[in-house]
């Protein structure tokens, strides 16, 4: 087994594949979509109970390893919330591995932020713009 990009734009792969190194994860399936901010609106509705746009979400899809393909899930991107889109991506990643800021001691946002600046980037750390 490997790691399945297929679903991954281009220009994300090599983010995701960072990320997913710096985390020792081998194998595995997820997509990314680039989305407007009335598709991230209405995931983040549906989804969080948060009715405003967001730069990034993330919704895993097969939390524990069992026979065949382990499917990590979808990460969703909005461009006009996102300070950095490759950050972006690396934050709905580590997610997707579980991680999680809102519970740890700032280890994910730590490691988003090496991740980003071994990629050459600045990083900027992801916002979640209030859309009112």
């Amino acid at each position: 087994m490997s790691i399945d990009l297929d679903d991954v734009p281009a220009r994300f792969q090599p983010a995701v594949a960072a990320t997913l190194e710096s985390v020792a994860v081998k194998e595995g399936h997820l997509a990314i979509e680039v989305v407007n901010e009335f598709r991230i609106r209405e995931l983040n509705r549906e989804h969080r109970g948060r009715d405003k746009p967001t730069d990034v979400l993330s919704f895993p899809v097969d939390e524990e390893r069992g026979p065949g393909p382990f499917e990590m899930g979808d990460v969703f991107i909005c461009p006009d919330y996102c300070v950095s889109e490759v950050e972006a991506v690396v934050h709905g990643v580590l997610h997707l591995c579980g991680f999680d800021h809102e519970t740890d001691q700032g280890e994910m946002l730590d490691l988003q932020d090496r991740i980003v600046t071994g990629l050459g980037i600045e990083p900027k750390m992801t916002t979640e713009v209030d859309g009112g």
